[in-house]
């Protein structure tokens, strides 16, 4: 499906999956990319060369529909929807006091909790940048960024509570090999992106210490339930949790060989010291900066359900990856 207007789309972040939300939408007719980073030096490279020599670096560009910046207020002026995608511990530095208008549809691609505020991006958008709600949406998965740039088929979830607006980010997203998907439940999707890093870690330390395909079964079923639980305590309603953003979602990132988050929680499992691990990783783990404010969200809310604590234990502790998950096998996932 093509775009029947001219539309500018701001990008950003230059990482994996802003890298692959680039390649998705350039390939439009009628569509212009201005796409945000920090580095100047990567900036010119793209613009020169047409790849990214850091992410993704073998997805070629039309060089011809993308213009790449350092400057974070002229992709806002210039771009009429704004997709967030850099990690959300740097999200407010990126910003760099740059207050967004209140008349920009602010589309967030970021799994995460803004650590200073402690709040998922929606959130952050309304009580920092005073942007209304039914002007924010949500991209989510289950998708990974080397499929994308594989062109294997993949899904995404658009979530927003204006039907025009997730109507357009929908019709942005989907085309030969991205299939999409809509909910209203755009705080839910969120912390269900949240959580799902989270327990994508846990996968992984589970697959580090030697558990099998019969224990991650469990494992994942048990998180499912754990999931459902949190988010209906966070929002006091409840939903579908079977749907593509919750459940395929964390499917994919607890299974997947492309999880960043599962390979983090693999080291772990190894021994790696959580200092080691990040070194030896060249991709930010979502989910460990998520697991500490989840926490203390579950805290909050009356109590720390046993798969986030465990993690939370081992991550953050120092405990034991062998001792907490034999516990966890022996009296908790039943």
């Amino acid at each position: 499906m093509e775009i029947e207007q001219s539309q500018t789309i701001g990008i950003i972040g230059n990482g994996s999956w802003a890298t692959a939300l680039v390649k998705i939408i350039s390939a439009k007719s009628n569509v212009k990319v201005i796409w945000w980073m920090r580095d100047e030096e990567t900036s010119e490279y793209i613009q020169n060369h047409g790849h990214n020599p850091k992410y993704l670096s073998a997805v070629e560009f039309d060089r011809s529909v993308i213009t790449t910046t350092t400057q974070i207020k002229l992709a806002f002026e210039m771009a009429d929807i704004i997709i967030l995608a850099v990690p959300s511990a740097f999200l407010q530095s990126a910003l760099n006091g740059y207050q967004i208008p209140q008349n920009k549809i602010v589309v967030s691609a970021i799994k995460g909790i803004e650590p200073t505020t402690k709040k998922v991006v929606a959130d952050y958008l309304m009580q920092v940048h005073h942007l209304p709600l039914e002007n924010i949406a949500l991209i989510s998965g289950p998708c990974h960024a080397e499929e994308v740039a594989l062109e294997k088929l993949s899904y995404l979830t658009v979530s927003c509570t204006n039907l025009e607006i997730k109507n357009k980010i929908s019709e942005l997203l989907e085309g030969n090999f991205i299939r999409v998907s809509q909910t209203s439940d755009i705080i839910g999707a969120e912390y269900a992106s949240v959580m799902k890093n989270i327990y994508a870690i846990g996968a992984g330390i589970a697959h580090g210490l030697g558990y099998g395909d019969n224990f991650q079964a469990v494992y994942v079923s048990a998180c499912i339930r754990e999931m459902e639980f949190l988010l209906d305590k966070i929002q006091g309603d409840h939903r579908n949790v079977n749907d593509a953003a919750y459940l395929g979602d964390l499917l994919v990132t607890c299974y997947s060989q492309f999880s960043r988050n599962r390979s983090f929680g693999t080291m772990l499992g190894k021994g790696y010291s959580v200092k080691s691990a990040q070194l030896e990783m060249n991709m930010i783990a979502e989910g460990y900066y998520a697991i500490d404010l989840m926490y203390q969200i579950a805290l909050n809310l009356g109590g720390c359900p046993p798969i986030l604590s465990a993690i939370h234990n081992v991550v953050y502790q120092a405990q034991s990856p062998k001792a907490i998950f034999k516990n966890l096998s022996q009296i908790q996932l039943s």
